[in-house]
């Protein structure tokens, strides 16, 4: 069995618990382990821009030097904030070894403190899924194909910009769309793909996320879709519970699914619905998924 060291974040081990085991049980079931990094802290949620901002940047390069001492060269994670919060912070780095030095030194508790040396790629599982699982073996191990179902990627901000950081075409990433097709469902493509959910406005500004949210559910069913996937528990939560918001705003119900690729995945490999933990939605998808015989 394949292994790769996992970073699952705050939010995978509260609120968003359904992306975290649909996903260690679907890699379990393509012979893959998320092995979880031992002592993980918090990535710092936000990449900060501020280029005397050191202070922020400790907590994503102390996860790689976590990473560094278990003798791996690569880690994993799931969010799409954290992805892009790891990534940056790595980039930053390895760029800059007088600022590299700095954060070392400000991580260091005692002298025999290991320094981070730069040296961890940072990789999204979409990524291993794409690169190295590969969509062909994911097709064959496909046991319960999701026939029938019109799905709309929704990528959000974090997973395609800034370049440096994409995991795919920056303007039109293809990659959930492949996974849906390897795994039996129907891609169906949306211009507000990559459009901002409206991210934490939802704490200080909820009128901005439902209008931005509005937008992009509207536009998906336009399309036909009869539920979104996506990979970030804040867009998952501005996408599925500010639905109640909307139809107290505008009067019209979305009621339009939404799904973390990794449950899509588990029901396809034939894994038991209980692993995606469908209780923690807002729209309940276990109707359209019983009327389309997935589940």
């Amino acid at each position: 069995m394949n292994k790769i060291p996992y970073y699952p974040g705050c939010t995978l081990t509260n609120t968003a618990k359904n992306f975290d085991r649909s996903a260690r049980e679907s890699m379990k079931a393509l012979d893959w382990e998320l092995d979880e990094l031992p002592r993980w802290n918090c990535c710092g949620t936000v990449y900060s821009l501020a280029s005397d901002n050191l202070i922020n940047h400790v907590g994503p390069v102390r996860l790689l030097t976590h990473t560094q001492e278990l003798g791996q060269n690569r880690m994993t994670t799931l969010c799409s904030m954290c992805f892009h919060t790891l990534k940056l912070a790595n980039d930053l780095v390895r760029q800059d070894r007088d600022k590299l030095e700095k954060i070392n030194f400000f991580m260091k508790a005692k002298d025999t403190d290991p320094d981070y040396r730069g040296g961890v790629d940072v990789v999204h599982l979409l990524e291993i899924l794409r690169d190295e699982v590969t969509f062909d073996a994911i097709k064959t191990k496909t046991t319960k194909p999701l026939k029938g179902l019109k799905l709309v990627p929704y990528y959000g901000c974090l997973l395609t910009r800034p370049k440096q950081v994409a995991i795919d075409n920056v303007e039109q990433p293809t990659v959930m769309g492949d996974l849906i097709t390897a795994l039996g469902g129907e891609s169906l493509y949306d211009p507000f793909l990559t459009e901002c959910c409206g991210s934490y406005h939802t704490v200080m500004d909820k009128g901005v996320v439902v209008d931005k949210a509005d937008r992009i559910l509207s536009s998906a069913k336009k399309k036909g879709g009869e539920a979104i996937i996506t990979s970030c528990p804040l867009c998952f939560f501005n996408l599925d519970a500010r639905q109640k918001d909307i139809k107290e705003k505008t009067g019209k119900s979305p009621e339009m699914p939404v799904f973390y690729f990794t449950q899509l995945m588990a029901l396809g490999l034939g894994l038991s619905p209980d692993v995606c933990l469908f209780d923690l939605h807002a729209v309940d998808p276990r109707p359209i998924l019983k009327a389309k015989s997935i589940i």
